[in-house]
């Protein structure tokens, strides 16, 4: 059986796609970026508890505030990306339940009454989100580098609050001739899917 998606965009969005490591100088406009929230805001999490949060970074200020924070390899390509995204977890996020989830908004005190059952779903669910952020890049015909080598405290106390965990960073653009590492090799089927 094979997908119903059609084949070109199984490429972009899979086959071809492949973490970006340089980038030409065309911008990224916000029109771009909300187009990319717009449809990823759909995909699922539990309780829809929708705890990702993003930080562009835009300015040279930013930036360089940004750069320094950076794992020595990651520095030149954060540098020079026409946009950089910050992705976070919110362990606040129950505090939007009651509007995101109103067939039962008591899920707000009966599920996330304590923090550490915040922090957890928010990094799972975030981190879910995460994914789905990288998808709509790809589909919206720009090309992203995830990172997490980064310095999550400091990357937190210069552009987030207690509230909000970076989980990473992620450079956003048109790719660059020879933007990419050759694809690494993946697991094969009866590697990872087992049936009982």
């Amino acid at each position: 059986m094979s997908l119903v998606l059609d084949p070109a965009a199984q490429d972009l969005l899979f086959r071809e796609a492949r973490t970006a490591n340089s980038f030409t100088d065309e911008p990224v406009t916000d029109e771009q970026v909300r187009a990319i929230y717009d449809l990823v805001k759909f995909g699922p999490t539990a309780f829809n508890l929708s705890s990702l949060r993003v930080t562009l970074v835009r300015s040279p200020e930013a930036r360089e505030r940004l750069v320094q924070h950076m794992a020595e390899g990651n520095q030149p390509k954060t540098a020079s990306a026409p946009l950089v995204a910050i992705l976070s977890a919110d362990n606040e996020f129950h505090e939007e339940l009651p509007a995101l989830f109103p067939h039962f908004p008591q899920a707000k005190d009966v599920f996330f009454s304590e923090r550490p059952a915040r922090e957890g779903a928010a990094h799972l669910n975030a981190a879910l989100q995460a994914a789905y952020f990288i998808i709509g890049v790809r589909a919206a015909g720009l090309a992203a580098g995830p990172m997490t080598g980064f310095d999550a405290a400091g990357v937190q106390k210069e552009f987030l609050d207690g509230d909000h965990t970076p989980l990473m960073v992620v450079n956003i653009g048109k790719p660059a001739e020879n933007a990419w590492f050759p694809r690494s090799p993946r697991l094969e089927f009866d590697q990872v899917i087992e049936t009982v």
